[in-house]
C-alpha cells in the first residue's frame, strides 16, 4: 500500500509516498481502508522536525504522517466487538512515533480510537472531524465554562477554533470569537455572540464587552498572554498549542494534550458541527498540500485521498 512517510527533516520536499505492506490488526483492532485523511498542523511539525527537537518524536528511520482518518472497515482483528467490514467510520491516530499513519491507503487503529459516521456526512468532510473535534471538546472541558459564561475563542475562524465556537454555542457559552473581519458572518452563523476582529486591542476590546473579562478562553491562535488579559481574575485559559501563558491573578492555565476517544468523538460526531473543507487533492499531492498549509489563509482543512 502506498503511505506518506519522512526519512530527513525540512520542507514539504522531505514528504515520501512509498509502498509499504498493508499492517494487520492486532487485538481490539480494525483496518480501515482510507477514503480521506485531513492535513493539520501538526504534521508540518512533524515534517520539519520540530516535534523531534521537542523531544516528542524520537528519530527513527522513517516517521508516519497523518492523524485524522475516514473510511470503511476492511479487516477486524481478534476480539473486536461492535464494528462490521464495510462501516463507515472515523478515527484519530493519536500515537506521534509510528512508521505508517493515516495518510495512507490502509491505516490500523485501536477500536477506542474509532466511531461510526452519522448518516448524512460523506467521508471527505468526516476527516476534517477528529482531530479538530476532539481538540475542540477536550479544551472545553479544561476550561470549565459552565452555561451562561463567556467564552473567548481565537482563531476562531480556524478549524479547531471554529469546532469551539459551535460546541460552545451549543452548550450555552456566551461566545467572544476573534477572527478577521471577513470571518464574522460565518462566525455569527456558528453561534458567535459577540465578534472581536484580530487586529483589535483584545484585552481592551474583549472588556469593552464584557466588563470585568470573560469567564474562560480557549486559545487556539496562540495569542498567549493578551488572551490571559482579556480573562476576569480567577477564571481559565487552555491553550491548544501547548504553549499556555504564566498562570497571572489566580487564572487557572492549560494545554490540550490531545489523545483518541472514540466515544467522544462518537458525541462530537453526532452534534450536526459545519465541518469545512477547503480542498481535497490526491495522496499523491501531499507536499502541495503542505506548502498550502504553510502559506495560511485556508478556511477549513485540505484533504487527502488516497
Amino acid at each position: 500500500m502506498r503511505t506518506v512517510i519522512i526519512r530527513s527533516f525540512g520542507g514539504p520536499e522531505v514528504l515520501e509516498v512509498t509502498d509499504v505492506p498493508v499492517p494487520e490488526p492486532g487485538p481490539g483492532q480494525i483496518r480501515i481502508r482510507v477514503a480521506a485523511a485531513a492535513v493539520n498542523p501538526v504534521d508540518l511539525q512533524t515534517r520539519s522536525g520540530a516535534l523531534t527537537a521537542a523531544g516528542l518524536i524520537p528519530e527513527r528511520e522513517a516517521i508516519g504522517i497523518g492523524w485524522d482518518v475516514s473510511g470503511t472497515v476492511d479487516t477486524l482483528g481478534p476480539d473486536v466487538v461492535g464494528f462490521r467490514p464495510g462501516d463507515a467510520v472515523i478515527g484519530l491516530s493519536d500515537r506521534l512515533s509510528l512508521p505508517s499513519k493515516a495518510q495512507a491507503e490502509y491505516v490500523v487503529l485501536d477500536t477506542d480510537a474509532v466511531t461510526a459516521v452519522p448518516t448524512g456526512i460523506d467521508l471527505v468532510a468526516a476527516a476534517t472531524l477528529p482531530l479538530g473535534g476532539l481538540t475542540a471538546v477536550q479544551a472545553l472541558d479544561i476550561a470549565g465554562a459552565k452555561p451562561g459564561d463567556t467564552l473567548l475563542v481565537t482563531g476562531a475562524a480556524g478549524a479547531v477554533g471554529g469546532y469551539t465556537v459551535q460546541l460552545a454555542a451549543r452548550a450555552g457559552l456566551r461566545v467572544v470569537a476573534v477572527a478577521s473581519a471577513g470571518d464574522e458572518e460565518l462566525l455569527r452563523d456558528l453561534g458567535t455572540e459577540f465578534f472581536v476582529p484580530r487586529t483589535a486591542d483584545l484585552p481592551a476590546a474583549v472588556r469593552d464587552l464584557v466588563p470585568g473579562g470573560v469567564h474562560a478562553a480557549v486559545d487556539a491562535a496562540s495569542v498567549g498572554t493578551l488572551a490571559l488579559d482579556a480573562v476576569r481574575g480567577g477564571g481559565s485559559l487552555v491553550s491548544v498549542r501547548g504553549n499556555a501563558p504564566t498562570p497571572l491573578r489566580g487564572i487557572r492555565v492549560g494545554n490540550v494534550w490531545i489523545r483518541a476517544d472514540g466515544p467522544r468523538l462518537a458525541e462530537v460526531a453526532a452534534a450536526g458541527l459545519r465541518p469545512r473543507v477547503a480542498d481535497v487533492l490526491p495522496l499523491d499531492e501531499v507536499a502541495e498540500a503542505h506548502r498550502r498549509l504553510e502559506a495560511g489563509g485556508l478556511r477549513g482543512r485540505l484533504v487527502l485521498v488516497p
